[in-house]
C-alpha cells in the first residue's frame, strides 16, 4: 500500500479542507447550541460539486475514487460531524448502492441528480423494534397485479429523513430472514410517506434525523432496486461497508479535530506558572490521543486502498468503524479532560465532540457488532 497521495487525491484534500476551515468548522458550535441545521454548508456542497465527489462522472459526479473519498470525509468530520453525516449518507450509503446495484435506469433517473445536490439521499434501514438484526425487519412491501408494490413499515434514526428526495427502503417482499427482504427506491413526496423529525438528542444536535413512517404507499416495478427481489439485505450490508469506512474517516477527523483543540488550548493556558502543555501529565494526554488518530487513519486508509485494488474490505471495514469510533470517544474525552471545567461548558468545542463522537459507537453497527463480525472472521464460528 502506498501512503503519498496522488496529485488528484492531494487536490481533493487541499480543497476540502479550505473550505471546511471557512464555511463548516466557524459556525458548527452556535448551530450546536441552537439545534440549528447547516444550510449554508448544504449549499456550499452543492456549489462547489463537493456533494458529488464519488458519484461516477459519467453522472454527473466527481468520479473521485475511494482514498479521495475518504480524504473528504475525515476533513468534513474535522469541521463538523453534522455536515458528515449528511454527505456520507447521501454519498456512501444511497449513491453507492444505487451505483452497485441499480438497473441503467434507475442509475440514470436518480444519480444526476444527487451529483448535483438537487436530490438527497436517506437509508431506510433500522426500525424501532430491529436495528442489529435487520434480516428481521418487518416493513412490508406487496406486489400488485400491475407489476408495482404497496409498502407499510416505519424506520427510526434516519439521517437526512425530512430533507431527502429518495429513500432507500428495506421491506419485506418474502418469507422470513434475509432472503426475503428487498430494497427499493420510494421517493419521499409520495403519498403516505412521513418524515417526523426526532429532538433532543445527545449529539449531532443540528442533524436532520427523522422516523420514517410508510402508509400505503404505492411504487411502480421501477423502484425495485436492481429489478430483482431478495437481495434488499445484500444491498445494506455492501452499503453498511462503505459506511463504515465513511465512519472511520469521520471519526478520524473528529479525533483529530479533538487534538488539534487539545493542543492549542493547553499551549495558550496557563497553571502553576507555566503553559498547562508544559505539564508531563497532559503531554502523556496529548500523545496517547496523537498516535490513536494516526492509527485510525492508517486503518481506514486500508479499506480505501482494498476497495480501489477490487477486494475484499469487509472486514478491514468493520475494524476500521470499531476502532475510529472507539478513539474518537476517548480522543474527545481527553480534549475534556485537558480543558478542564471549561470542557464541561459549551464555551468551548470540546464538550461537542464529545457528544457527536458517542453515537459513532452505535449506528452501523455498534461496536459489540463489529466485534462478533471481526471475532467470527478469526474463529470461523458465529456468536451472534
Amino acid at each position: 500500500m502506498d501512503l503519498s497521495l496522488n496529485a488528484e487525491q492531494d487536490a481533493v484534500r487541499k480543497a476540502v479542507k479550505e473550505w471546511v476551515d471557512d464555511v463548516v468548522a466557524p459556525p458548527a458550535l452556535e448551530n450546536d447550541r441552537k439545534e440549528r441545521f447547516p444550510q449554508e454548508a448544504l449549499d456550499g456542497l452543492r456549489q462547489t460539486g463537493f456533494i458529488g465527489l464519488s458519484i461516477p462522472e459519467q453522472y454527473g459526479g466527481g468520479g473521485g475514487d475511494p482514498l479521495s473519498y475518504v480524504l473528504f470525509i475525515e476533513e468534513l468530520g474535522r469541521g463538523d460531524a453534522n455536515v458528515r453525516s449528511i454527505v456520507s449518507v447521501h454519498l456512501g450509503l444511497v449513491a453507492g448502492s444505487i451505483d452497485r446495484w441499480g438497473t441503467e435506469e434507475q442509475k440514470e433517473q436518480w444519480l444526476p441528480r444527487m451529483a448535483s445536490g438537487e436530490v438527497l439521499g436517506c437509508f431506510g434501514l433500522t426500525e424501532p423494534d430491529y436495528g442489529s438484526n435487520p434480516a428481521d425487519l418487518q416493513a412490508t412491501a406487496v406486489k400488485q397485479a400491475d407489476g408495482g408494490y404497496v409498502l407499510n413499515g416505519n424506520k427510526i434514526f434516519i439521517t437526512n429523513g425530512t430533507i431527502a428526495g429518495v429513500t432507500l427502503f428495506m421491506a419485506r417482499t418474502g418469507g422470513e430472514g434475509a432472503r426475503g427482504v428487498s430494497a427499493f427506491l420510494v421517493p419521499n413526496d409520495a403519498e403516505g410517506f412521513e418524515a417526523r423529525p426526532i429532538q433532543g438528542k445527545l449529539g449531532l444536535r443540528s442533524c436532520d434525523t427523522a422516523e420514517l413512517v410508510l402508509r400505503d404507499v404505492k411504487v411502480g416495478p421501477e423502484a425495485l432496486l436492481g429489478g430483482e427481489e431478495g437481495k434488499g439485505i445484500r444491498v445494506a450490508l455492501t452499503a453498511l461497508n462503505d459506511g463504515r469506512m465513511s465512519l472511520g474517516a469521520s471519526c478520524t477527523g473528529l479525533g483529530q479535530a479533538a487534538l488539534d483543540t487539545m493542543v492549542a488550548y493547553t499551549k495558550d493556558r496557563v497553571q502553576f506558572g507555566k503553559p498547562v502543555a508544559g505539564h508531563q501529565l497532559v503531554q502523556a494526554l496529548i500523545a496517547d490521543t496523537a498516535v490513536e488518530v494516526d492509527c485510525a487513519r492508517l486503518l481506514t486508509w486500508r479499506v480505501a486502498d482494498l476497495k480501489t485494488r477490487g477486494e475484499d474490505y469487509s472486514l478491514a471495514a468493520s475494524k476500521a468503524k470499531y476502532y475510529a469510533s472507539e478513539m474518537s470517544v476517548r480522543a474527545a474525552n481527553a480534549c475534556v479532560q485537558a480543558h478542564g471545567g471549561y470542557g464541561y461548558i459549551d464555551e468551548y468545542a470540546a464538550g461537542k465532540y464529545l457528544r457527536d463522537a458517542r453515537v459513532t459507537t452505535l449506528y452501523e453497527g455498534t461496536s459489540q457488532i463489529q466485534q462478533l463480525i471481526i471475532g467470527r472472521a478469526l474463529t470461523g464460528i458465529s456468536a451472534f
